[in-house]
């Protein structure tokens, strides 16, 4: 069985982070482990607390994995400082990982930046250089590029600046008012957009992560880039058409939606 590491946040209410990256492997068909950043409580409404792991902890968690099962991919999403950063791009680095996707979270859905300055440029020279694909929102896209975007062409001269300064494919993601699920990658010089869609669901607490953790679930299976992607688009549609009914903010997705349910 080909296995995925996540680096993430946990989310109590399951919807993003780590219990998001878990579930969509498990559905994808790899076996799923994790490197756990940071503890929030929080549930559809909001985020009421977030507790930081120590980076000497981080050490010991990424260690313990590499040591023993070696993962195929490895998919980083929110770290929130750069004292963690540090540490997960030297045991990057020293075990040689493959097929990173990092989801470069720094903007909240509201578009409160969620990574102080510092972090972002700890992000920037150490992390994002290593990456197989980087899968940035528009708010983060222009961040990463320096360039604002509102439309089809900026999306596609910011996705390859951001390619070429660090060395990386890269899956500009749509929505943020430009469109809804419509994604453009940049890789090898070239430019393809991936259409997806259109689903109205307003359950879409943990988009960003079940996308990236899919990508990378694909590609430890060996398949090519695109053809990951393709899967993953695939996925998130499947998970959103449920239309999973969950709480009373902002859901989640249903991400066993592809596996026989037992309660029918």
């Amino acid at each position: 069985m080909k296995t995925v590491l996540t680096i993430a946040g946990s989310d109590s209410s399951g919807g993003a982070g780590i219990q998001a990256d878990l579930k969509t492997m498990t559905a994808l068909g790899v076996y799923g482990m994790s490197a756990i950043t940071a503890l929030t409580a929080q549930n559809t409404l909001g985020v009421r607390g977030v507790m930081e792991v120590t980076p000497e902890f981080l050490d010991l968690q990424l260690e313990s994995i590499f040591e023993d099962i070696f993962p195929d991919a490895v998919k980083i999403g929110m770290v929130s400082s750069s004292g963690l950063i540090d540490i997960i791009a030297d045991k990057l680095l020293h075990y040689e990982a493959r097929n990173l996707v990092v989801d470069p979270v720094m903007v909240a859905t509201s578009g409160s930046i969620l990574l102080q300055e510092e972090a972002i440029s700890t992000l920037k020279k150490k992390l994002l250089p290593l990456a197989t694909l980087l899968t940035p929102n528009i708010p983060e896209a222009e961040i990463l590029s320096g360039r604002k975007i509102q439309g089809k062409e900026e999306m596609e001269e910011a996705a390859k600046i951001i390619a070429e300064n660090y060395g990386c494919s890269v899956l500009c993601k749509g929505g943020h008012q430009i469109n809804d699920a419509n994604d453009l990658l940049y890789a090898e010089e070239k430019t393809r957009w991936f259409y997806g869609e259109r689903i109205h669901n307003a359950s879409t607490h943990g988009t960003g992560c079940t996308l990236s953790s899919a990508i990378a679930s694909e590609l430890a299976k060996g398949k090519p880039l695109e053809e990951a992607i393709e899967e993953a688009k695939n996925f998130i549609s499947g998970a959103l058409g449920a239309m999973l009914d969950l709480g009373k903010g902002s859901g989640p997705l249903d991400h066993m939606w592809n596996l026989q349910r037992r309660d029918k």
